[in-house]
Protein backbone atom coordinates (compact mmCIF):
# COMPACT_ATOMS: atom_id res chain seq x y z
CA UNK A 1 0.00 0.00 0.00
CA UNK A 2 1.63 3.28 -1.04
CA UNK A 3 1.56 5.80 2.04
CA UNK A 4 0.53 8.63 -0.37
CA UNK A 5 -2.87 10.04 -0.08
CA UNK A 6 -4.96 11.46 -2.82
CA UNK A 7 -3.87 15.02 -2.12
CA UNK A 8 -0.13 14.61 -2.31
CA UNK A 9 0.70 14.22 1.24
CA UNK A 10 2.79 10.99 2.81
CA UNK A 11 2.27 8.68 5.64
CA UNK A 12 5.79 8.24 6.91
CA UNK A 13 4.68 4.47 8.01
CA UNK A 14 6.66 2.52 5.64
CA UNK A 15 7.56 5.37 3.43
CA UNK A 16 10.55 4.34 1.04
CA UNK A 17 13.26 6.59 -0.13
CA UNK A 18 11.49 6.54 -3.41
CA UNK A 19 8.10 7.30 -1.70
CA UNK A 20 10.20 9.92 0.46
CA UNK A 21 12.19 11.71 -2.63
CA UNK A 22 8.78 11.87 -5.05
CA UNK A 23 7.35 13.96 -2.19
CA UNK A 24 10.20 16.00 -1.74
CA UNK A 25 9.61 16.50 -5.89
CA UNK A 26 5.83 17.24 -5.37
CA UNK A 27 6.72 19.62 -3.07
CA UNK A 28 4.34 18.02 -0.41
CA UNK A 29 7.14 17.27 2.32
CA UNK A 30 10.42 18.76 3.03
CA UNK A 31 13.38 17.62 4.80
CA UNK A 32 12.61 19.28 8.05
CA UNK A 33 9.04 18.26 8.26
CA UNK A 34 9.72 14.52 7.78
CA UNK A 35 12.44 14.75 10.62
CA UNK A 36 9.79 16.08 12.91
CA UNK A 37 7.82 13.77 12.09
CA UNK A 38 10.01 11.34 12.72
CA UNK A 39 11.11 13.01 16.10
CA UNK A 40 7.29 12.59 17.33
CA UNK A 41 7.10 8.72 16.60
CA UNK A 42 10.34 8.79 18.66
CA UNK A 43 8.85 10.79 21.66
CA UNK A 44 5.51 8.89 21.26
CA UNK A 45 6.63 4.98 20.90
CA UNK A 46 10.31 4.55 22.00
CA UNK A 47 9.59 4.50 25.88
CA UNK A 48 7.90 1.18 25.69
CA UNK A 49 10.20 -0.44 22.83
CA UNK A 50 13.95 1.24 24.08
CA UNK A 51 15.09 1.14 20.60
CA UNK A 52 16.78 4.75 20.44
CA UNK A 53 19.66 5.78 22.93
CA UNK A 54 20.34 9.26 21.31
CA UNK A 55 18.80 11.22 19.39
CA UNK A 56 20.68 13.86 17.17
CA UNK A 57 20.16 17.60 18.24
CA UNK A 58 21.37 18.55 15.00
CA UNK A 59 18.99 16.75 12.75
CA UNK A 60 16.27 19.65 12.11
CA UNK A 61 19.04 22.44 11.35
CA UNK A 62 20.82 19.68 9.06
CA UNK A 63 17.20 19.11 7.48
CA UNK A 64 16.69 23.29 6.99
CA UNK A 65 20.27 23.56 5.40
CA UNK A 66 19.24 20.52 2.99
CA UNK A 67 16.04 22.04 2.64
CA UNK A 68 17.79 25.19 1.17
CA UNK A 69 19.95 23.45 -1.21
CA UNK A 70 16.96 21.93 -2.79
CA UNK A 71 15.47 25.01 -3.68
CA UNK A 72 18.74 25.81 -5.57
CA UNK A 73 19.74 22.48 -6.73
CA UNK A 74 17.64 19.98 -6.08
CA UNK A 75 18.61 16.85 -4.76
CA UNK A 76 22.14 16.63 -3.51
CA UNK A 77 22.45 13.06 -3.03
CA UNK A 78 20.99 9.64 -3.28
CA UNK A 79 19.81 9.86 0.27
CA UNK A 80 18.87 13.38 0.12
CA UNK A 81 16.73 14.41 3.23
CA UNK A 82 16.49 10.84 4.44
CA UNK A 83 16.02 9.82 8.28
CA UNK A 84 18.87 7.22 9.31
CA UNK A 85 19.15 5.47 12.73
CA UNK A 86 22.51 4.27 12.99
CA UNK A 87 23.72 1.30 15.26
CA UNK A 88 25.30 3.13 18.33
CA UNK A 89 28.96 1.85 17.40
CA UNK A 90 29.19 4.06 14.25
CA UNK A 91 31.94 6.68 14.89
CA UNK A 92 29.97 10.50 14.84
CA UNK A 93 32.05 13.53 15.28
CA UNK A 94 28.95 15.26 16.72
CA UNK A 95 27.29 12.93 18.80
CA UNK A 96 28.34 10.24 21.39
CA UNK A 97 29.82 6.81 20.37
CA UNK A 98 29.29 4.49 23.41
CA UNK A 99 28.52 1.01 21.77
CA UNK A 100 25.81 0.97 24.34
CA UNK A 101 28.08 1.14 27.57
CA UNK A 102 28.28 3.26 30.34
CA UNK A 103 31.79 3.66 30.35
CA UNK A 104 31.65 4.84 26.87
CA UNK A 105 28.74 7.63 27.55
CA UNK A 106 30.47 11.14 26.94
CA UNK A 107 32.50 9.67 24.07
CA UNK A 108 32.42 11.79 20.88
CA UNK A 109 34.88 10.59 18.68
CA UNK A 110 37.17 12.89 16.86
CA UNK A 111 35.38 11.74 13.49
CA UNK A 112 33.14 10.24 11.35
CA UNK A 113 33.15 6.44 10.46
CA UNK A 114 33.69 6.01 6.94
CA UNK A 115 30.62 4.86 6.45
CA UNK A 116 28.55 7.72 8.32
CA UNK A 117 30.90 10.09 6.40
CA UNK A 118 29.34 8.41 2.77
CA UNK A 119 26.07 8.57 4.04
CA UNK A 120 26.15 12.58 5.31
CA UNK A 121 27.95 13.04 1.67
CA UNK A 122 24.65 11.16 0.22
CA UNK A 123 22.03 13.86 2.03
CA UNK A 124 21.27 11.32 4.43
CA UNK A 125 20.76 13.08 8.01
CA UNK A 126 21.61 11.22 10.82
CA UNK A 127 18.01 11.06 13.08
CA UNK A 128 18.95 9.09 16.06
CA UNK A 129 21.54 6.51 17.20
CA UNK A 130 20.05 2.84 18.29
CA UNK A 131 20.47 0.62 21.37
CA UNK A 132 22.53 -2.45 20.64
CA UNK A 133 23.79 -5.61 22.80
CA UNK A 134 26.37 -3.97 24.45
CA UNK A 135 30.02 -3.97 22.55
CA UNK A 136 28.38 -6.18 20.50
CA UNK A 137 28.89 -9.36 22.63
CA UNK A 138 26.39 -11.28 22.08
CA UNK A 139 22.32 -11.50 20.65
CA UNK A 140 19.92 -9.76 22.87
CA UNK A 141 20.50 -6.12 22.50
CA UNK A 142 21.03 -5.04 26.22
CA UNK A 143 23.53 -2.96 27.14
CA UNK A 144 24.26 -0.81 30.64
CA UNK A 145 23.19 2.68 28.48
CA UNK A 146 20.04 1.74 26.89
CA UNK A 147 18.81 -1.43 28.90
CA UNK A 148 16.51 -4.08 27.01
CA UNK A 149 15.16 -3.40 23.57
CA UNK A 150 12.19 -4.60 22.89
CA UNK A 151 11.05 -6.98 19.60
CA UNK A 152 8.44 -4.51 17.42
CA UNK A 153 6.34 -7.20 17.23
CA UNK A 154 6.11 -8.98 20.52
CA UNK A 155 6.87 -6.71 23.23
CA UNK A 156 7.58 -9.48 25.37
CA UNK A 157 10.14 -10.92 22.96
CA UNK A 158 13.57 -10.03 22.11
CA UNK A 159 14.33 -8.71 19.09
CA UNK A 160 17.66 -10.63 18.87
CA UNK A 161 20.92 -8.76 18.30
CA UNK A 162 23.38 -7.24 18.18
CA UNK A 163 21.86 -4.43 16.45
CA UNK A 164 18.37 -5.29 17.58
CA UNK A 165 17.89 -1.30 18.46
CA UNK A 166 18.40 -0.62 14.87
CA UNK A 167 15.79 -3.12 13.57
CA UNK A 168 12.74 -2.41 16.52
CA UNK A 169 13.28 1.05 15.28
CA UNK A 170 13.04 0.78 11.30
CA UNK A 171 10.61 -2.00 11.92
CA UNK A 172 8.45 0.40 13.76
CA UNK A 173 9.24 3.39 11.59
CA UNK A 174 11.06 5.64 13.81
CA UNK A 175 13.42 5.91 11.20
CA UNK A 176 13.57 5.44 7.33
CA UNK A 177 16.40 3.59 7.19
CA UNK A 178 19.28 1.96 9.19
CA UNK A 179 22.67 0.57 9.52
CA UNK A 180 23.98 -2.13 11.82
CA UNK A 181 26.81 -4.30 11.82
CA UNK A 182 27.24 -8.08 11.51
CA UNK A 183 30.07 -10.07 13.13
CA UNK A 184 28.35 -13.29 13.29
CA UNK A 185 24.52 -12.57 13.12
CA UNK A 186 23.64 -8.96 13.54
CA UNK A 187 22.31 -7.66 10.59
CA UNK A 188 20.60 -11.05 9.45
CA UNK A 189 18.80 -11.96 12.70
CA UNK A 190 17.55 -8.71 14.06
CA UNK A 191 15.78 -8.17 10.54
CA UNK A 192 14.59 -11.62 10.24
CA UNK A 193 13.00 -11.13 14.19
CA UNK A 194 11.53 -7.89 13.08
CA UNK A 195 10.47 -8.59 9.70
CA UNK A 196 13.38 -6.44 7.88
CA UNK A 197 15.81 -6.35 4.98
CA UNK A 198 19.38 -7.08 6.11
CA UNK A 199 22.12 -7.20 4.23
CA UNK A 200 25.81 -8.78 5.20
CA UNK A 201 28.04 -7.49 2.33
CA UNK A 202 31.32 -9.66 1.23
CA UNK A 203 34.13 -8.93 2.81
CA UNK A 204 35.79 -6.22 1.75
CA UNK A 205 32.65 -4.16 0.40
CA UNK A 206 32.11 -1.66 3.12
CA UNK A 207 34.77 -0.29 5.36
CA UNK A 208 34.60 -1.15 9.09
CA UNK A 209 36.69 1.62 10.04
CA UNK A 210 35.20 4.20 13.02
CA UNK A 211 33.01 1.17 14.14
CA UNK A 212 33.78 0.00 17.52
CA UNK A 213 35.09 -3.58 16.81
CA UNK A 214 34.28 -6.58 17.91
CA UNK A 215 36.65 -8.83 15.42
CA UNK A 216 38.93 -7.10 12.79
CA UNK A 217 38.29 -10.50 10.89
CA UNK A 218 34.28 -11.02 11.02
CA UNK A 219 33.35 -7.11 11.42
CA UNK A 220 31.56 -5.51 8.76
CA UNK A 221 28.25 -2.92 8.52
CA UNK A 222 25.11 -3.40 6.55
CA UNK A 223 21.71 -1.85 5.73
CA UNK A 224 18.49 -2.75 8.13
CA UNK A 225 15.80 -1.53 6.14
CA UNK A 226 12.18 -2.66 5.46
CA UNK A 227 12.35 -3.15 1.45
CA UNK A 228 14.70 -4.68 -0.66
CA UNK A 229 15.01 -1.59 -2.61
CA UNK A 230 16.27 0.75 0.14
CA UNK A 231 18.72 -2.21 1.05
CA UNK A 232 20.05 -1.51 -2.57
CA UNK A 233 20.34 2.14 -2.30
CA UNK A 234 21.83 2.01 1.03
CA UNK A 235 24.30 -0.44 0.31
CA UNK A 236 25.23 2.15 -3.16
CA UNK A 237 25.96 4.29 -0.52
CA UNK A 238 27.69 2.25 2.12
CA UNK A 239 30.34 0.61 -0.37
CA UNK A 240 33.80 1.76 -1.39
CA UNK A 241 37.36 2.26 -1.12
CA UNK A 242 38.55 3.19 2.34
CA UNK A 243 41.91 3.46 2.67
CA UNK A 244 42.01 3.16 6.66
CA UNK A 245 41.01 -0.14 6.11
CA UNK A 246 43.25 -1.95 3.58
CA UNK A 247 40.37 -4.89 2.66
CA UNK A 248 38.00 -2.61 1.35
CA UNK A 249 40.93 -2.63 -1.74
CA UNK A 250 39.14 -6.04 -2.79
CA UNK A 251 35.85 -4.48 -3.48
CA UNK A 252 37.46 -2.16 -5.53
CA UNK A 253 36.12 -2.78 -9.28
CA UNK A 254 33.43 -5.19 -7.39
CA UNK A 255 30.43 -3.04 -7.35
CA UNK A 256 27.87 -2.76 -10.92
CA UNK A 257 28.72 0.33 -12.71
CA UNK A 258 25.14 1.42 -12.24
CA UNK A 259 24.80 0.31 -8.94
CA UNK A 260 22.72 -2.23 -6.79
CA UNK A 261 19.68 -0.75 -7.53
CA UNK A 262 19.83 -1.56 -11.17
CA UNK A 263 19.48 -4.89 -9.98
CA UNK A 264 16.24 -4.90 -8.67
CA UNK A 265 14.00 -7.01 -11.10
CA UNK A 266 10.95 -8.58 -10.86
CA UNK A 267 11.60 -11.22 -12.73
CA UNK A 268 15.06 -12.11 -11.19
CA UNK A 269 14.25 -15.74 -9.87
CA UNK A 270 13.19 -16.93 -13.73
CA UNK A 271 16.32 -19.73 -14.47
CA UNK A 272 17.78 -19.05 -10.65
CA UNK A 273 19.23 -22.03 -8.85
CA UNK A 274 19.27 -22.33 -5.01
CA UNK A 275 20.02 -24.88 -3.13
CA UNK A 276 18.25 -25.63 0.30
CA UNK A 277 20.68 -26.24 3.44
CA UNK A 278 18.77 -28.63 5.30
CA UNK A 279 21.22 -29.12 8.01
CA UNK A 280 21.12 -25.83 9.10
CA UNK A 281 17.21 -26.40 9.36
CA UNK A 282 15.52 -27.75 12.91
CA UNK A 283 16.54 -27.20 16.72
CA UNK A 284 20.65 -27.21 16.68
CA UNK A 285 20.68 -27.57 20.44
CA UNK A 286 17.74 -29.49 22.72
CA UNK A 287 18.32 -27.74 25.87
CA UNK A 288 18.06 -24.32 23.73
CA UNK A 289 14.14 -24.68 23.12
CA UNK A 290 11.47 -26.73 22.58
CA UNK A 291 11.30 -28.94 18.98
CA UNK A 292 7.24 -26.96 18.30
CA UNK A 293 9.21 -23.38 18.13
CA UNK A 294 11.81 -24.86 15.39
CA UNK A 295 9.15 -26.21 13.42
CA UNK A 296 7.03 -23.20 13.55
CA UNK A 297 9.79 -21.94 11.48
CA UNK A 298 10.64 -24.68 9.21
CA UNK A 299 7.45 -24.35 8.70
CA UNK A 300 7.55 -20.97 7.06
CA UNK A 301 10.68 -21.64 5.29
CA UNK A 302 9.19 -24.61 3.52
CA UNK A 303 6.15 -21.94 1.91
CA UNK A 304 8.46 -19.52 1.20
CA UNK A 305 10.96 -22.59 -1.13
CA UNK A 306 7.45 -23.10 -2.80
CA UNK A 307 7.24 -19.68 -3.21
CA UNK A 308 10.77 -19.40 -4.60
CA UNK A 309 9.83 -22.30 -7.39
CA UNK A 310 6.36 -20.50 -8.51
CA UNK A 311 8.26 -17.54 -9.24
CA UNK A 312 10.68 -19.45 -11.65
CA UNK A 313 13.38 -20.60 -9.46
CA UNK A 314 14.94 -24.58 -9.73
CA UNK A 315 15.25 -25.41 -6.02
CA UNK A 316 18.19 -27.95 -5.49
CA UNK A 317 17.28 -29.81 -2.22
CA UNK A 318 19.33 -30.56 -0.28
CA UNK A 319 22.93 -29.22 -0.72
CA UNK A 320 25.55 -29.98 1.89
CA UNK A 321 27.95 -27.58 3.23
CA UNK A 322 30.77 -28.31 5.27
CA UNK A 323 30.10 -29.82 8.91
CA UNK A 324 28.75 -27.37 11.04
CA UNK A 325 31.02 -28.13 14.34
CA UNK A 326 34.21 -27.16 11.44
CA UNK A 327 31.90 -23.92 10.79
CA UNK A 328 32.70 -22.94 14.40
CA UNK A 329 36.35 -24.41 14.67
CA UNK A 330 36.77 -20.64 12.51
CA UNK A 331 35.36 -18.26 14.94
CA UNK A 332 38.13 -15.27 15.84
CA UNK A 333 36.24 -13.11 18.02
CA UNK A 334 37.77 -14.26 21.08
CA UNK A 335 41.27 -14.05 19.93
CA UNK A 336 40.74 -10.17 18.36
CA UNK A 337 38.57 -8.70 20.63
CA UNK A 338 40.50 -7.20 23.36
CA UNK A 339 43.18 -6.61 20.45
CA UNK A 340 40.66 -4.81 18.82
CA UNK A 341 38.61 -2.82 21.15
CA UNK A 342 42.34 -2.05 22.67
CA UNK A 343 43.31 -0.55 19.12
CA UNK A 344 39.62 1.70 19.09
CA UNK A 345 39.96 3.64 22.89
CA UNK A 346 44.00 4.02 22.22
CA UNK A 347 42.47 6.20 18.87
CA UNK A 348 39.94 8.07 21.10
CA UNK A 349 42.95 10.43 22.22
CA UNK A 350 43.23 11.91 25.90
CA UNK A 351 39.64 12.52 26.33
CA UNK A 352 39.15 9.05 26.85
CA UNK A 353 38.20 7.55 30.41
CA UNK A 354 39.14 4.30 30.19
CA UNK A 355 42.62 3.63 28.02
CA UNK A 356 42.13 -0.46 28.21
CA UNK A 357 39.15 -2.58 27.97
CA UNK A 358 40.95 -4.47 31.21
CA UNK A 359 39.85 -1.13 32.65
CA UNK A 360 36.23 -1.49 31.84
CA UNK A 361 35.57 -5.04 32.77
CA UNK A 362 37.50 -4.09 36.25
CA UNK A 363 35.08 -1.22 36.54
CA UNK A 364 32.03 -3.21 37.14
CA UNK A 365 29.99 -1.17 34.66
CA UNK A 366 29.16 -3.54 32.22
CA UNK A 367 25.33 -4.80 32.29
CA UNK A 368 26.00 -7.99 34.05
CA UNK A 369 24.24 -10.51 31.59
CA UNK A 370 26.89 -9.26 28.67
CA UNK A 371 29.49 -8.64 31.90
CA UNK A 372 29.40 -12.91 32.23
CA UNK A 373 29.49 -13.38 28.76
CA UNK A 374 33.10 -11.32 28.26
CA UNK A 375 34.42 -12.88 31.09
CA UNK A 376 34.27 -16.22 29.26
CA UNK A 377 34.22 -15.65 26.00
CA UNK A 378 37.80 -13.32 25.84
CA UNK A 379 40.03 -16.08 25.33
CA UNK A 380 43.71 -14.84 24.41
CA UNK A 381 45.45 -11.04 24.32
CA UNK A 382 46.98 -11.74 20.96
CA UNK A 383 49.52 -8.61 22.00
CA UNK A 384 51.21 -11.01 25.23
CA UNK A 385 50.22 -14.64 24.46
CA UNK A 386 52.02 -17.70 23.85
CA UNK A 387 53.44 -19.15 20.72
CA UNK A 388 51.15 -22.06 20.78
CA UNK A 389 48.30 -19.63 21.51
CA UNK A 390 49.14 -17.56 18.03
CA UNK A 391 49.82 -20.77 16.04
CA UNK A 392 45.73 -21.55 17.51
CA UNK A 393 44.78 -18.02 15.86
CA UNK A 394 46.27 -18.72 12.65
CA UNK A 395 44.92 -21.87 12.05
CA UNK A 396 41.76 -20.60 12.00
CA UNK A 397 42.67 -17.88 9.73
CA UNK A 398 43.19 -20.40 7.90
CA UNK A 399 40.22 -22.65 8.32
CA UNK A 400 38.19 -19.28 6.96
CA UNK A 401 39.83 -19.52 4.06
CA UNK A 402 39.30 -23.30 2.93
CA UNK A 403 35.97 -22.87 4.23
CA UNK A 404 35.17 -19.91 1.82
CA UNK A 405 37.31 -22.10 -0.80
CA UNK A 406 35.22 -25.08 -0.01
CA UNK A 407 31.68 -23.20 -0.08
CA UNK A 408 32.37 -21.53 -3.87
CA UNK A 409 33.63 -25.03 -4.78
CA UNK A 410 29.85 -26.82 -3.79
CA UNK A 411 28.39 -23.55 -5.06
CA UNK A 412 30.30 -23.23 -8.26
CA UNK A 413 29.88 -27.41 -8.78
CA UNK A 414 26.31 -27.69 -8.94
CA UNK A 415 25.77 -24.08 -10.49
CA UNK A 416 23.75 -22.29 -7.82
CA UNK A 417 23.17 -19.11 -7.63
CA UNK A 418 22.28 -18.68 -3.68
CA UNK A 419 22.13 -21.18 -0.46
CA UNK A 420 19.05 -20.78 1.19
CA UNK A 421 18.50 -21.41 5.37
CA UNK A 422 17.14 -19.72 8.32
CA UNK A 423 18.82 -17.22 9.98
CA UNK A 424 17.28 -18.40 13.22
CA UNK A 425 15.70 -22.11 13.27
CA UNK A 426 13.14 -20.68 16.34
CA UNK A 427 10.99 -17.57 16.64
CA UNK A 428 12.16 -14.81 19.64
CA UNK A 429 12.54 -16.07 22.72
CA UNK A 430 10.28 -14.53 25.67
CA UNK A 431 12.22 -11.76 28.21
CA UNK A 432 13.87 -12.28 30.32
CA UNK A 433 15.64 -15.70 28.38
CA UNK A 434 18.13 -15.14 26.42
CA UNK A 435 18.45 -16.00 22.55
CA UNK A 436 20.31 -18.89 21.75
CA UNK A 437 23.50 -18.20 19.97
CA UNK A 438 23.04 -22.02 19.23
CA UNK A 439 20.57 -21.30 17.18
CA UNK A 440 21.06 -18.48 14.91
CA UNK A 441 22.65 -19.57 11.17
CA UNK A 442 25.60 -16.78 11.17
CA UNK A 443 28.43 -18.68 10.82
CA UNK A 444 28.09 -19.47 7.33
CA UNK A 445 28.64 -15.65 5.93
CA UNK A 446 30.53 -14.77 8.84
CA UNK A 447 33.37 -17.51 8.75
CA UNK A 448 33.71 -17.80 4.73
CA UNK A 449 33.43 -13.59 4.48
CA UNK A 450 30.65 -14.53 1.53
CA UNK A 451 27.40 -12.29 1.61
CA UNK A 452 24.01 -12.62 2.25
CA UNK A 453 20.39 -10.96 2.19
CA UNK A 454 17.50 -11.83 4.77
CA UNK A 455 14.11 -10.77 3.42
CA UNK A 456 10.62 -11.38 5.22
CA UNK A 457 9.26 -14.74 5.03
CA UNK A 458 5.78 -15.39 6.50
CA UNK A 459 4.81 -15.12 9.91
CA UNK A 460 4.39 -18.26 12.46
CA UNK A 461 0.53 -19.37 13.21
CA UNK A 462 1.38 -17.44 16.59
CA UNK A 463 2.37 -13.97 14.77
CA UNK A 464 6.32 -13.75 14.76
CA UNK A 465 7.91 -12.66 11.77
CA UNK A 466 10.10 -15.13 10.10
CA UNK A 467 13.00 -14.06 7.66
CA UNK A 468 14.90 -16.31 4.93
CA UNK A 469 19.13 -16.05 4.47
CA UNK A 470 20.02 -16.42 1.01
CA UNK A 471 23.83 -16.87 0.99
CA UNK A 472 25.78 -15.68 -2.56
CA UNK A 473 29.04 -16.06 -4.26
CA UNK A 474 31.75 -13.29 -3.41
CA UNK A 475 30.94 -9.91 -4.59
CA UNK A 476 27.51 -10.93 -6.11
CA UNK A 477 25.34 -9.17 -4.16
CA UNK A 478 23.52 -7.36 -7.35
CA UNK A 479 22.64 -11.25 -8.07
CA UNK A 480 21.39 -11.59 -4.02
CA UNK A 481 19.27 -7.84 -4.99
CA UNK A 482 18.01 -9.60 -8.24
CA UNK A 483 16.67 -13.04 -6.19
CA UNK A 484 15.76 -10.84 -2.90
CA UNK A 485 13.74 -8.42 -4.74
CA UNK A 486 12.01 -10.86 -7.19
CA UNK A 487 10.67 -12.49 -3.93
CA UNK A 488 9.88 -10.03 -1.96
CA UNK A 489 7.75 -8.29 -4.89
CA UNK A 490 5.96 -11.86 -5.54
CA UNK A 491 5.06 -12.31 -1.60
CA UNK A 492 4.63 -9.13 -0.15
CA UNK A 493 5.30 -10.41 3.20
CA UNK A 494 6.72 -7.11 5.21
CA UNK A 495 3.60 -5.67 6.80
CA UNK A 496 4.29 -2.72 10.01
CA UNK A 497 4.22 -4.49 13.81
CA UNK A 498 0.72 -3.26 15.45
CA UNK A 499 0.65 -0.46 17.67
CA UNK A 500 2.15 1.74 15.85
CA UNK A 501 0.61 3.16 13.83
CA UNK A 502 -0.02 6.82 12.16
CA UNK A 503 -0.01 9.67 14.54
CA UNK A 504 -2.85 12.12 14.66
Amino acid sequence: MSPTASDGSIDVVEATVEDLHAAFDRGSLTAESLVERYLERIESYDEELNAILTVNPNATERARRLDSRFETDGFVGPLHGVPIVLKDNHDTHDMPTTAGSVALAESVPPRDAFVVERLRDAGGIVLAKANLQEFSFGVDTISSLGGETRNAYALDRRPSGSSGGTAAAIAANLGAIGTGSDTCSSVRSPPAFNNLVGVRPTRGLVSAAGIVPLSATQDTAGPITRTVADAARLLDVMAGYDPNDPITAAGVGNVPDAGYVSHLDERGLEDARIGVVRELFGLQDEASAPQAAADAVTDVLETAIDELASAGATVVDPVEIVDTNHLASARVIGYEFERDIDRYLSGLGEDALYDSFAEILEADVIAPPVQSRLEVGIMFDLDTESLDQHVGYLARLERRRELRVDTLDRMAAQDLDALLYPPSTIPPVRIPDHQPFAELNCELAANTGLPSVVVPAEFTDDGFPVGMELLGRQFAEDRLFELAYAYEQATRHRRPPDGFGALS
